[in-house]
């Protein structure tokens, strides 16, 4: 890794220019390396001169002088130049770089460190759609990167077959007829949830049966809860299958309904009575329910600040949010997420999310003196279960957890349940990475029959009014497209293809910014997406098939003079180890898709401007190492986003 390399070398020759001035190194003060954009001012640069000159009271170009008389010999680098202002760059000995190997190979300790990440988690009532597609490219991708930099990484999906919208799509199979021609059984109750939502303003006695099979499902051992269970494992079955088109898979499934069933709450309870923070109310607004309190909240009295009742009385109050019919009903849960005073048992007795989720996370981090039974749900694909075998799952070092941004604040809440039963260490290895959600374009909204006239910029998705792309009817649209833009069809599948297209997409923009969905740009296959990555590698393999091999070392000597793509195709692929550490260490797997992209460009201008397999020796030979090199680093990129790496398309 260059970047920490050169950062540690220049830190400790800053260090001693301090030392000689009697001063120490200033807090906060870390050592930027960053590749300049002009390649004549060499491959890596630092400003830290310019960042010590309020320090040192000298020019910055003194100090950057003084810091590259400290530096000595420095491994990989030809030789380091100043610059104005204050800038030392450095340039690299390319020979010497890939003599040294070009692969990354992780830090062997890390093995021994195990993450949970928790990802998808899709209500198991109907159909999932894009939007949940999104959650679960981050997480998988999440999932391969922290393997690839060395850790043991174990993936979970979380089944909530206890929740509303579960219980919602039984009522509706149970009450509400609904009629059409469906391919497959998620899409039919894709149909039944929207209707019964809109059964629900009409009917307001279908409320309390809804409360009625929620009730049931909880208890578990009779008719309804068998149906949920059925409905749940069904549709469960089909968002793997989606899943897997994708590349996407899990190590464990657990159930909701096993962690409320095998005593795991009720152990949690136990636990969290110890703490003056998970308190009974006696009055109020809360009177009767189970509250974890934020910290300057104790001793202050029952019930939330002023002016966060509205959501907060939903489902806490004896049978306030069962009472409540329709949409309003069916968002308690959410709403809830925004108390302060934390809601986990309601008065009735019904467990919110979060209290499971907190047993969950204990669970997770083997804090909770308890595990599952398990059984095997697919290939390679295990499930919590009543009654099984054992299995080394959870005791986890680290968690990270999948959800969108809007769901922080009941992350918070399990984080503080950590902290207040002392277990420290858990909850500062508990990461809830956020993202934002996916929303639809006008164009895309009013092809699906949204009414756009009030002229919004996006428009969100809702299962409750069947609004929503589903993930099977992008993937054939986005095959059906890339199938007819195709001049050759050999080597990767257009589904495949397509499947890698839509994957890039969702994880090419900023975590938390809201992607606007738009089916025609989606089905763009050129610029900056997963084909045009793809392509790159399947063009290296062309032309390493047509050389009949690359070489099996890097040449004896590089070139005296190095071409500009040539140099700067090396310096983005010596870059990688450094752009996989960071990402893993910020939990974002955005930069990737921006490496991935920029590689993919650099060498087609390589291959564009030099040439390779007419080229004389010795340039030819060091030209096919590059474009090997240039193949390898690809497939690790492609395998870290969870795209093929086609050897033909």
């Amino acid at each position: 890794m260059i970047r920490s390399l050169l950062a540690g070398h220049v830190r400790t020759a800053a260090a001693a220019v301090l030392a000689d001035a009697g001063q120490p190194w200033p807090d906060g003060l870390a050592v930027q390396v960053e590749q300049p954009a002009r390649p004549e001012h060499g491959d890596y640069a630092t400003n830290v001169a310019m960042a010590l000159a309020r320090t040192l009271r000298r020019p910055p170009m003194q100090i950057a002088g003084a810091i590259r008389d400290r530096l000595g010999e420095v491994p990989l680098v030809a030789r380091a130049e100043i610059a104005p202002p204050g800038f030392l760059n450095f340039f690299l000995d390319w020979g010497a770089w890939a003599r040294r190997g070009t692969r990354y190979t992780p830090p062997a300790e890390r093995a021994a460190t195990k993450i949970v990440v928790e990802h998808t988690s899709v209500n198991p009532n109907k159909a999932a759609h894009i939007g949940h597609l999104r959650n679960a490219c981050i997480g998988d991708t999440l999932a391969r990167l922290l393997r690839r930099v060395g850790y043991k990484v174990e993936v979970h999906n979380y089944i909530d077959d206890l929740g509303n919208q579960v219980a919602d799509t039984v009522v509706g199979l149970l009450h509400v007829p609904v009629h059409g021609d469906h391919h497959r059984f998620g899409d039919f109750c894709w149909d039944v949830y929207a209707r019964v939502n809109q059964a629900y303003r009409d009917d307001h006695s279908l409320a309390a049966r809804r409360t009625e099979v929620l009730r049931a499902l909880e208890e578990g051992g009779n008719n309804t809860a068998w149906l949920g269970r059925l409905v749940a494992e069904r549709i469960v079955r089909e968002h793997l299958e989606d899943m897997a088109e994708f590349g996407i898979t899990y190590d464990l499934l657990v159930w909701e309904g096993d962690i409320v069933r095998q005593g795991f709450w009720a152990a949690a309870f136990d636990l969290l009575r110890r703490s003056p923070l998970f308190v009974k109310e006696e009055t109020g607004k809360y009177a009767g329910c189970w509250v974890l309190k934020q910290p300057a909240e104790v001793g202050a009295g029952s019930g939330g600040p002023a002016g966060t009742a509205g959501a907060a009385g939903a489902g806490t109050g004896a049978d306030a949010g069962a009472a409540q019919a329709g949409a309003a009903a069916a968002d308690g849960e959410a709403a809830e997420a925004y108390n302060p005073d934390k809601v986990l048992v309601r008065s009735n007795g019904v467990l919110t999310y979060t209290a499971k989720d907190i047993a969950y996370h204990l669970w997770k981090f083997g804090l909770l003196g308890r595990d599952f039974r398990y059984r095997q749900f697919g290939r390679g694909l295990w499930t919590s279960a009543a009654e099984g075998v054992s299995r080394p799952f959870g005791r986890a070092h680290r968690v990270v957890n999948v959800i969108d941004r809007r769901q922080e604040y009941p992350q918070s809440m399990v984080r503080l349940a950590l902290e207040t039963l002392g277990f420290t260490d858990a909850a500062r290895g508990l990461h809830h990475v956020g993202y934002g959600v996916v929303s639809l374009s006008p164009a895309t909204a009013a092809r699906l029959g949204v009414d756009v006239s009030d002229g919004r910029s996006s428009y969100p998705m809702s299962g409750r009014q069947g609004i929503g792309i589903k993930i099977t009817d992008l993937l054939e649209q986005m095959e059906e497209t890339i199938d007819r833009e195709r001049t050759r069809k050999a080597g990767a599948s257009s589904r495949a293809i397509a499947a890698g297209a839509v994957r890039y997409f969702l994880l090419r923009f900023h975590l938390m910014t809201e992607i606007v969905f738009d089916i025609e740009q989606a089905l763009d296959i050129r610029g900056n997406t997963g084909p045009y990555v793809m392509y790159a590698h399947a063009r290296a393999a062309s032309i390493l098939r047509k050389a009949g091999g690359a070489p099996a070392s890097p040449p004896d000597a590089f070139p005296p003079e190095l071409t500009e793509p040539e140099r700067l195709l090396l310096r983005q692929l010596a870059d990688w180890p450094d752009t996989l550490e960071q990402s893993a260490r910020d939990l974002n797997p955005t930069p990737i898709t921006g490496y991935a992209y920029q590689l993919a460009t650099l060498f087609n201008q390589f291959y564009e401007s030099t040439p390779v397999l007419k080229a004389e020796e010795p340039e030819r030979t060091f030209r096919l190492w590059l474009v090997d090199a240039s193949r390898h680093i690809l497939a690790d990129v492609l395998d870290v986003l969870g795209l093929p790496a086609p050897t033909r398309m």
